[in-house]
């Protein structure tokens, strides 16, 4: 049972699938976490701007309980991503990669 003013899951209970937290802050004070369940389209919306300061991105197995920070591996994928395409590394992540590398 939902307690009042909380909303369900979006993942059903027992379902086996990693989710990615990205947590972004949005000032000084605040910051927000936002789900999703894919990492290569979490990696996408990073390097296309969709958080306005990202501080870290967070995998977690609904089945398996288990959860790991994986910053370190994202920052080095946008950093080669960035080389890659030979483009520079956009200021909204220079922070986030900075430092997690």
């Amino acid at each position: 049972m939902l307690e009042a003013g909380a909303s369900p899951s979006i993942v059903p209970y027992g379902a086996d699938q990693t989710l990615f937290v990205v947590v972004d802050r949005r000032d000084e004070k605040t910051e927000i976490r936002i789900e999703r369940n894919d990492l290569e389209a979490t990696i996408g919306e990073l390097v296309a701007g969709c958080f306005n300061d990202p501080i870290k991105v967070i995998s977690f197995n609904t089945l398996e309980h288990w959860m790991k920070d994986i910053s370190t591996d994202v920052a080095g994928e946008i950093r080669a991503r960035c080389d890659i395409d030979g483009i520079e590394l956009p200021d909204y992540l220079s922070d986030f990669v900075e430092s997690h590398s």
